[in-house]
């Protein structure tokens, strides 16, 4: 498990409003509601109650709703692109935090509608400007997904 006991004793929580003041993603993309244990240049665990109204319930698949995987790394992306931007001297607006790879991506087990998500990222390391992250995603104390990926701050809004 990536999140300690002491971070989560002295991490800060981060509210919505907060979140969509440094992540450019919108609903239906935006893929986590709010965040806590932030412990700055470390670690935050992003937040997110999946409904039954997400849009991509009704095809993926009709009759036995499951999140999309690539939608759980995007999760984890969206978690670590929060803790960059937070902890770096980053310009909303004027900076964008994306992707550049994922490896050793893995899916444990389905989320389903009705599920709360706990998903803690730990920053690894930076190396020439691009962030190194292992990520979790996790249904009560339940490993769902997993992965390490990468990502940048580029010039340019989103």
């Amino acid at each position: 498990m990536i999140a300690t006991e002491e971070h989560a004793a002295s991490g800060q929580s981060i509210n919505l409003d907060e979140v969509c003041h440094y992540l450019p993603h919108r609903f239906p993309f935006l893929m986590i509601d709010r965040a806590e244990e932030f412990v700055e240049g470390q670690s935050i665990t992003g937040i997110k109650a999946v409904s039954s109204n997400e849009p991509f319930f009704p095809g993926h698949f009709p009759g036995n709703p499951v999140m999309p995987g690539v939608l759980l790394i995007e999760a984890m992306g969206q978690s670590g692109a929060l803790l960059s931007s937070k902890t770096l001297d980053f310009k909303p607006g004027e900076q964008t935090i994306m992707f550049l790879g994922v490896e050793k991506g893995k899916f444990r087990r389905p989320v389903v509608p009705g599920d709360y998500l706990r998903i803690p990222v730990k920053l690894l390391k930076i190396r020439r400007n691009i962030h190194f992250y292992e990520g979790e995603v996790r249904v009560n104390g339940a490993l769902c997904a997993q992965c390490i990926f990468s990502a940048m701050a580029v010039p340019g809004k989103a």
